[in-house]
C-alpha cells in the first residue's frame, strides 16, 4: 500500500482521482483550502467504503506544504491537481489575477513536488508524481493567458524534473485532460444556449470527457505498470493538443457566451468567478470580467 497526496482533491476531477487511487488500494491524502468541501469529499468516499485523510491548506504556502510532508508517516507520491481559473481577455486582467492563477497551479506544483522529492531522496526511496495540466499548455488559448502560462510552466517543469530526479527513482509525468463537464466547469463554460452542442461539434468523438477517464490515466501513471515512464505528458482527450486551437472571439458575444471566448477550452481542476480568485485581497480584472459571471 502506498500513500499518495492529491491536491485540489475536494471535488471534480481531483476527487475522482482520489477515489480511483483509493480503489487501487492506496492511502490517499486530500488537500484543499475549504474544510467543508474536504469533509464532504471524505463522506462521499466513506459511502463507498473508502478512507482518506484530509488536510486544509493553501498550496501556495510553502511553509505549510513542507510541514505537511515532513510530518506524514509515509509519502510515496503526489498528484498536483490544484488549480484556479477564470475567463478574461489578457488586456482586462490585473497583475493580481494573473499572479493568483499562476501561483496556485505552478507554484503549488513546485511546492509539493520539491517537498516530496526532498523527503524521498533523503529516505532513498522511489516515488511518483503526476501533474494535471491542460491541452492548451501547448498551444495557448484566448481568454486564459494566465492559465495557459501556468500550465505550460507545469509541462516544462514535468519534463525537467523527470530528467533530474530519474536517478533517484522518482518518476514525474503529466496528464492533460480534454474538456470534462464538472460542476464548476459547466457553470462557467456551458451556461449559454447551445454552447454544449457547439463544443461537442469540435470534438471528433462527439462527446465530452468523463472524470473517470482522466482518473484511469492518472491511476496507470502512478502505478508500477508505468515504472519505465517518466518526463512525459499524456493528453487525455478525444483529439490531442491541437484541438484547443481557436480564433479570437467577437467582442459582442464573449460576455454572454464563454464558448465563443474560448470554444476549445479544456480546463484543469477549478473554474471560479474572478471575484473569488484574489491575490492578497486584490481584484483580478481591470474591467468587468468576460464570460465568468
Amino acid at each position: 500500500m502506498k500513500t499518495f497526496i492529491v491536491t485540489g482533491g475536494s471535488a471534480g476531477i481531483g476527487l475522482q482521482i482520489a477515489r480511483r487511487l483509493a480503489h487501487d488500494g492506496n492511502q490517499v491524502v486530500l488537500v484543499g483550502r475549504n474544510p467543508d468541501r474536504l469533509k464532504q469529499a471524505e463522506l462521499s468516499l466513506a459511502a463507498e467504503a473508502l478512507t482518506c485523510r484530509t488536510v486544509s491548506l493553501d498550496v501556495r504556502d510553502d511553509v505549510a506544504v513542507n510541514h505537511l510532508i515532513e510530518n506524514l508517516s509515509e509519502v510515496d507520491g503526489v498528484v498536483n491537481n490544484a488549480a484556479g481559473n477564470f475567463a478574461a481577455p489578457a488586456v482586462d486582467m490585473s497583475l493580481n489575477g494573473f499572479r493568483a492563477v499562476v501561483e496556485i497551479s505552478l507554484y503549488g506544483t513546485f511546492n509539493f513536488s520539491t517537498a516530496v522529492a526532498r523527503r524521498l531522496i533523503a529516505e532513498e526511496r522511489p516515488g511518483v508524481m503526476c501533474n494535471i495540466i491542460t491541452t492548451y499548455a501547448w498551444t495557448g488559448a484566448p481568454g486564459v493567458a494566465h492559465s495557459a502560462a501556468a500550465k505550460a510552466g507545469m509541462l516544462a517543469f514535468t519534463k525537467s524534473v523527470g530528467r533530474e530526479w530519474g536517478a533517484h527513482g522518482i518518476r514525474v509525468n503529466a496528464v492533460a485532460p480534454g474538456f470534462v463537464p464538472t460542476e464548476s466547469a459547466t457553470a462557467q463554460i456551458l451556461s449559454a444556449p447551445d454552447s454544449a452542442d457547439r463544443m461537442r461539434g469540435l470534438i471528433p468523438l462527439g462527446r465530452f470527457g468523463r472524470s473517470e477517464e482522466i482518473s484511469d490515466a492518472v491511476s496507470f501513471l502512478m502505478s508500477d505498470q508505468a515504472s519505465y515512464i517518466t518526463g512525459t505528458s499524456s493528453p487525455s482527450t478525444a483529439a490531442g493538443p491541437s484541438e484547443c486551437q481557436c480564433t479570437p472571439p467577437h467582442p459582442a458575444t464573449t460576455a454572454r457566451d464563454p464558448v465563443r471566448l474560448h470554444p476549445r477550452l479544456f480546463v484543469g481542476s477549478a473554474w471560479r468567478s474572478p471575484n473569488k480568485m484574489k491575490h492578497k485581497g486584490q481584484p483580478t480584472t481591470r474591467a468587468a470580467p468576460m464570460a465568468c459571471t
